[in-house]
């Protein structure tokens, strides 16, 4: 192993405990680790569990502003860090405000970022919609049904849904 001390010096280390001829480099990091006094206090989570992680952050995020669509929406009052007070309905205006840090939730931000550049509005029922979807795609994971196979129903609505708008709605 490789370590680099405080120092900028490289020091090269060798580490074996006796009778585990099979032991994997991450335990033998963790042996050369606690010899220099330092240790990795890390959890490991499970796909599901970061699933769960992402879709409650994604629905905390569409339940912040589910309040605020539409003409009876209510409005919010954000204050900033130097005691700005914003108050607003606007979904765009919201999500700018708030400071997200979880991933999952980030994308959403950005999404309703684009929805607004692109459309001008729309941006609380993207984010509602997205939620929504992700929220019922876990559900199904839980329920044994392959990603692949509710992507494939997801695309295959969004195909139906543009038919359906083409022919019965102008523009």
């Amino acid at each position: 192993f490789l370590l680099r001390p405080i120092s900028g010096e490289i020091e090269q280390r060798s580490c074996r405990v006796p009778g585990s001829a099979a032991q994997s480099s991450h335990t033998l990091l963790a042996a050369a680790m606690a010899d220099m006094g330092l240790t990795l206090m890390g959890e490991r989570e499970t796909g599901a569990d970061v699933r769960s992680a992402n879709v409650t952050a994604v629905m905390a995020l569409s339940n912040i502003l589910k309040s605020s669509l539409g003409p009876q929406g209510l409005d919010k009052m954000l204050v900033d860090d130097i005691g700005d007070v914003t108050i607003t309905n606007d979904g765009a205006t919201i999500l700018k405000q708030l400071e997200v840090e979880h991933p999952a939730a980030k994308v959403l931000v950005e999404l309703a970022n684009l929805q607004d550049t692109e459309v001008g509005d729309g941006t609380t029922s993207v984010v509602i919609l997205a939620a929504e979807l992700l929220k019922r795609a876990n559900e199904l994971v839980k329920n044994n049904i392959h990603p692949t196979t509710i992507i494939a129903g997801y695309r295959l609505a969004m195909r139906e849904s543009i038919k359906y708008i083409q022919a019965n709605m102008s523009v």
